[in-house]
């Protein structure tokens, strides 16, 4: 279900698997399989939960003035 919602363009990743949970200093992830996982690894029981990802901050916005629109 998740390649359709995000057509797979999210790389897996521990920091927002459904078996992990963050420690509390918020640089690993304590997996219920494997143990102590950095956040950026992964393994083939990868289960997304989109509730943990953050999504990337939207890029600035540009102010125009009106000259940017004369020819």
């Amino acid at each position: 279900m998740s390649d359709k919602l995000f057509r797979g363009e999210i790389s897996p990743a521990c920091g927002y698997c459904a078996r992990g949970r963050l420690t509390p200093d918020g640089k690993e992830v304590l997996c219920v399989r494997k143990g102590v996982m950095p956040t950026d690894g992964y393994c083939g029981k990868f289960k997304y939960d989109p509730l943990k990802r953050e999504p990337k901050k939207e890029p600035p916005r540009f102010e125009f003035d009106p000259e940017d629109f004369d020819i």
